[in-house]
């Protein structure tokens, strides 16, 4: 069966799922580890007072017996306290670059709260709930997924990023999750000054998935490259415009000389278990839709909050007569908080190819394919 993440629920529901399909059977869920990352998308500094509510963990729902998976659908819920939405007000004052509008035209409403209900960044607890269970099934084959922030307005990390531990060790000890100490304190300055005026910022979030073998995804149909898939699911959260793999834009003010990765052979295969090394990574990891056995790198950028404290002009949808945007409880920047759920939806596709090329009904059969695998690539 094919690895698949579905979700539902809306902000002020009862709660939101995640429904995960396709994991083989013995797979431990550490619901403790979940929940932890559940708290880092809740943090960085910037977030508002939703967060002061909720205080999201995952529930197990269907799909474990005794701690490990069954071979069945996974049903996970993280549970909403603030849990009105028959009383939520109205939504006629289309908020500029939220989904209000576009919604209400899609459905001939004049009441947007149904689409922003359902179109709330609320719905990433689910899919972050669901890249835990991803991370954790990686992390069995020793392949390790975090994300971190690069950029948040107009400051910019200049320290390289390091592996997925150092990365994670890194954002624990930032307040917006960054891997630059001195960077970091100028984002938590910009964050104060935008809030103080009443407005917003986005920045640039990185992921980095290590230890992918090669192999993973396909160059044959334009929907199974690996590349594109990951840009599909990082251009799906909420807010995100824009998403590049590897040296990405960056490639395009380059001579093809100085754009791609010299391949060389021998080292240590421990480390590079194909025997071929490379002298850069500008690729990404993926080269024609397949992973090529280097570190995956995954970038997305994300606009400003479309919720603004000075909101910007509008509409009434009723009336057509011209108003300010509508004001809801919402955050001065969630770049930090994108980073945890980005690296949610990386671990989701890896995760995907990865079972798509080491399949198995068990976790004890997929082991053994992707043994099998890396075994004929030390012989060669």
């Amino acid at each position: 069966m094919t690895f698949t993440v579905k979700t539902a629920g809306e902000s002020h529901g009862g709660g939101v799922y995640a429904q995960v399909e396709g994991l083989p059977l013995g797979l431990t869920l550490d619901t403790a580890y979940i929940d932890r990352l559940l708290r880092d998308r809740q943090g960085g500094h910037g977030r508002g007072g939703r967060m002061k509510v909720e205080q999201d963990a995952v529930t197990v729902l269907a799909g474990v017996r005794n701690g490990a998976t069954i071979g069945g659908p996974l049903l996970l819920a993280v549970t909403n306290r603030d849990a009105r939405i028959d009383q939520t007000g109205e939504m006629t004052r289309p908020r500029p670059g939220h989904v209000d509008l576009a919604g209400a035209l899609k459905f001939g409403l004049t009441d947007a709260r149904p689409i922003t209900e359902r179109g709330s960044a609320r719905e990433t607890a689910a899919r972050v709930a669901a890249g835990g269970v991803a991370k954790l099934l990686l992390r069995e084959f020793g392949v390790e997924v975090s994300g971190h922030v690069l950029a948040i307005g107009g400051v910019r990390a200049v320290e390289a990023a390091r592996g997925a531990r150092e990365i994670l060790a890194a954002r624990a000890a930032s307040p917006v999750y960054c891997c630059d100490a001195e960077a970091s304190a100028r984002m938590v300055a910009e964050i104060d000054l935008a809030r103080d005026e009443g407005d917003t910022l986005g920045g640039v979030v990185e992921v980095v998935c290590e230890n992918a073998p090669p192999g993973l995804g396909s160059h044959a149909q334009w929907n199974a490259r690996l590349d594109a898939r990951l840009a599909a699911a990082v251009m799906s959260i909420p807010a995100f415009k824009g998403v590049e793999i590897g040296l990405g834009f960056g490639a395009a003010a380059r001579r093809g000389s100085r754009a791609h990765d010299a391949i060389g052979v021998g080292g240590d295969r421990r480390a590079r278990p194909s025997g071929f090394t490379r002298g850069s990574n500008h690729a990404g990891g993926i080269e024609g839709g397949i992973t090529n056995g280097e570190p995956v790198i995954a970038r997305g950028a994300m606009k400003p909050i479309a919720t603004l404290q000075r909101p910007l002009d509008s509409v009434d949808l009723r009336s057509r007569a011209p108003a300010a945007a509508a004001v809801e409880r919402s955050d001065v920047c969630a770049v930090p908080a994108a980073a945890v759920v980005a690296e949610a939806m990386v671990a989701i596709v890896i995760a995907g190819a990865f079972l798509e090329k080491f399949a198995g009904d068990s976790l004890a059969q997929a082991r053994g394919s992707f043994e099998r695998f890396m075994s004929d690539l030390g012989a060669r």
